[in-house]
């Protein structure tokens, strides 16, 4: 479907070639497993008071962000792959890709926030609770969705300021900026450098943070004598470490890499890396593998069944 010599109004999401319909089980079993796992963690977090630690706030604020981030993106997806209409309005697709980025951005910051959270715990223990106050756990929160709205309104502005006069079929599950770049009638130099130097203080700034405080506790942890002590927090640095690359190294390549690198349905493909799979594997990395976690969530899980 395509409109030729008239302004674009609406959208068609391409989504996956292939069999659409096969995909469906499959992404709404990932869906629901995301969202029920992060919102578990909310619970049990809320529920328990031996949690109520900055390390444990921080969690429970991700799980929350990464509920919202999966569901900016997958139930249109889910729909599109019922229907044979994939259309999405002009203004639907501009309000989804304020909200991905808007969750995108901030969970770029708020990792950053929870590796300078682990770097002060392992760093400066006998400092921790005087540099990790309540107060700036929340500064660290609202700092990072304030950068990811910044961020989000920038991108789409410049975006939805183009006209679209061409086709409007988006090689994508959803309205993210590059695909949708691809369909300007105008040329997109102001759009590349605005993604090269806003987008990439955000993602590039963050990872940086993220990954000076993991070099740091790392540093650290070859100095302890204990060889458990060793064994255990290097567990934990680098399943984190799993995590941080799925998310920074798709959405690094998807933002940054050169045009000439581009094939047909890649986009998809990649955004799949940190929209979707992120989203689903986090719970497990940095929460449901805690020990303490398991044993409130078994505690709050048993004292349901008694009563």
């Amino acid at each position: 479907m395509s409109i030729n010599n008239t302004m674009v109004t609406g959208f068609v999401l391409l989504g996956f070639s292939g069999n659409q319909l096969s995909l469906f089980p499959f992404f709404l079993c990932t869906y629901i497993i995301t969202v029920g796992g992060n919102l578990s963690i909310i619970i049990t977090y809320k529920l328990s008071p031996s949690l109520h630690t900055p390390m444990y706030f921080f969690l429970a604020n991700f799980s929350l962000l990464e509920i919202l981030y999966v569901s900016s993106t997958v139930p249109k997806m889910l729909s599109s792959l019922l229907s044979d209409c994939k259309v999405i309005s002009f203004i639907g697709c501009a309000v989804q890709m304020y909200c991905v980025l808007l969750f995108g951005g901030t969970e770029c910051y708020m990792l950053a926030a929870m590796a300078y959270d682990r770097y002060n715990a392992i760093c400066h223990p006998l400092l921790y609770t005087l540099i990790m106050k309540e107060k700036v756990c929340i500064q660290h929160i609202v700092g990072s969705y304030v950068i990811g709205a910044a961020n989000s309104l920038i991108h789409t502005v410049f975006t939805f300021s183009l006209p679209f006069c061409g086709s409007n079929e988006i090689d994508h599950f959803f309205c993210d900026v590059p695909p949708v770049l691809e369909l300007s009638c105008q040329d997109i130099w102001v759009n590349k450098l605005v993604i090269f130097v806003v987008g990439g203080c955000v993602v590039i700034g963050s990872f940086i943070v993220t990954m000076i405080s993991y070099v740091e506790i790392i540093s650290k942890i070859l100095k302890l004598h204990s060889a458990s002590g060793k064994k255990k927090t290097f567990a934990t640095c680098s399943s984190h470490s799993i995590a941080v690359t799925i998310f920074y190294g798709s959405a690094i390549f998807m933002y940054f890499r050169p045009k000439s690198s581009y094939r047909i349905g890649q986009n998809s493909v990649v955004s799949l890396m940190y929209t979707v799979i992120a989203p689903l594997l986090n719970p497990f990395i940095y929460s449901l593998r805690n020990k303490e976690v398991k044993s409130n969530i078994k505690n709050i899980f048993f004292k349901k069944i008694k009563f």
